[in-house]
């Protein structure tokens, strides 16, 4: 395996993920998620998607929040994965899978709702992510992104050296990124310390007569 920080982080979160629940971060993501929750509005029946899902902890928790819930969970970590589907469960409306988020494995315009919730920060492309939330979300459904922001800066602001480095993008960075993929900026949200919740749309597409 290369020394490219893909991959880097992939070993990385390999070897977190059958402790990963028991150690402080898990922990601090919780409660982003609880906070999350009362900022996230969501159709009877929703389909969802959680990008960057980790262990599955945000799914689980909107499943038990929503009972006509169904989802789907994809993280680049396939010992993530694994433990999300150790883990499951709501097996029969939760689905996981180990994919790349630059490339989603899903048709287009499948969800109500995209989550992705501490995980902005390691995409090397989040030009290329945001193109593919785009395109999998249905008009009218929002996409969730809660990360770490730097508060001011106009543009992405690197932390660390490869391979391990991480991008914070400001409240004005994000809405930049969104607009380019199609995605109407409808807030930002404090949820706890530097992390913040940036809500988007994707228009309905109008229907005109002939």
């Amino acid at each position: 395996m290369s020394n490219s920080s893909p991959d880097f982080k992939l070993r990385l979160f390999n070897r977190w993920a059958s402790s990963y629940d028991w150690l402080f971060p898990s922990v601090f993501y919780q409660a982003i998620h609880q906070r999350l929750l009362e900022f996230v509005h969501l159709p009877d029946r929703p389909y969802v998607l959680d990008l960057g899902c980790g262990t599955g902890r945000l799914l689980d928790r909107l499943a038990a929040t929503f009972p006509e819930l169904r989802g789907i969970g994809i993280d680049y970590s396939p010992e993530m994965i694994h433990q999300a589907k150790q883990r499951d469960r709501y097996s029969e409306r939760i689905t996981y899978l180990q994919g790349r988020a630059e490339s989603l494995p899903v048709p287009d315009q499948q969800f109500d709702a995209v989550f992705n919730t501490v995980s902005f920060l390691h995409y090397s492309s989040p030009e290329s992510v945001l193109a593919e939330v785009s395109r999998v979300l249905s008009p009218g459904g929002y996409f969730y992104l809660a990360d770490f922001c730097s508060r001011w800066a106009t543009q992405p602001q690197q932390w660390g050296v490869a391979p391990g480095r991480i991008r914070l993008y400001s409240p004005v960075v994000r809405e930049a990124l969104g607009q380019a993929a199609g995605l109407g900026s409808m807030g930002h949200h404090y949820l706890l310390g530097p992390v913040v919740l940036s809500v988007f749309s994707k228009p309905d597409i109008e229907i005109t007569g002939t």
